[in-house]
């Protein structure tokens, strides 16, 4: 297990209600730094909730309320000096489906770096710069060099799931939310995003929802298993498959339930 020190997202008795129901109950865990981490569990049992705490976009789900504390690279997320533009530039987010804007590939990479930036003029070869850079780190550059301006949308669902990776890079985020990012996709295609998980993990830290154990074994170093809004364990991914500690963590691996 990690020690604090490596520690890029941490909760404290975080609890969440949508309305009268609480979707969290009591979650205290640790993300580390630089690795991937996957939320198991059933649907319905908090995951994507969870997720969504660390960069506060449930707030935008109308009626939510939360108690408890949630520190993000060392600083609590609620305290009022906190800028939701600044946390949600360090902490991006990768959706279910691929979502990219329906503009040029290049302008799809370079969106971020348009609005966020303090420079009106920005410099045509920086903008080329980060477009290559941020389309090399995901192995798109070499497709798609030749056809930056077309529709993202026309984009095969992986290339476009990739893009959307790269649209979070030139930010210089330094912790990516993934929920269920594979879920849209075919066999092959989920292997060369699981493949680029593993390739960004160590530059960046990552955090994975998943409903497919064979995808948690094989991308996350560690795991954490989710039942009915509470955070039942975490440890190293080899360890909560083949020991767990908790009978309702080996219930739910070995399909008695969910």
């Amino acid at each position: 297990m990690s020690t604090p020190a490596q520690h890029s997202i941490e909760t404290r008795d975080l609890n969440l209600w949508y309305g009268d129901f609480q979707a969290l109950k009591g979650i205290s865990v640790c993300i580390p730094r630089g690795q991937i981490t996957g939320l198991i569990g059933p649907s319905g049992c908090g995951k994507t909730t969870l997720l969504r705490c660390f960069n506060r976009i449930n707030e935008r789900y109308g009626d939510v309320r939360t108690t408890g504390e949630i520190d993000v690279l060392g600083q609590n997320i609620y305290a009022p000096e906190v800028s939701l533009i600044e946390l949600r530039k360090a902490v991006g987010m990768v959706f279910q489906r691929p979502n990219p804007l329906p503009i040029s590939v290049y302008e799809n990479v370079i969106f971020g770096i348009r609005v966020h930036s303090e420079r009106k003029n920005l410099k045509k070869s920086d903008l080329d710069e980060a477009v290559e850079k941020a389309l090399s780190e995901v192995g798109l550059w070499e497709d798609l060099k030749d056809r930056l301006n077309v529709r993202a949308t026309s984009l095969q669902l992986e290339q476009q799931q990739k893009l959307c990776i790269a649209r979070l890079l030139p930010l210089k985020p330094d912790i990516i939310l993934m929920d269920e990012p594979c879920s849209a996709l075919d066999v092959e295609a989920t292997l060369h995003i699981e493949d680029l998980m593993l390739t960004l993990a160590g530059r960046y830290t990552i955090v994975i929802v998943t409903h497919n154990m064979a995808q948690a074994r094989r991308v996350s170093h560690e795991c954490s298993f989710m039942l009915m809004g509470e955070m039942v364990e975490t440890a190293r991914t080899q360890d909560l498959f083949l020991t767990p500690r908790d009978a309702r963590t080996a219930d739910y691996i070995e399909g008695r339930y969910g």
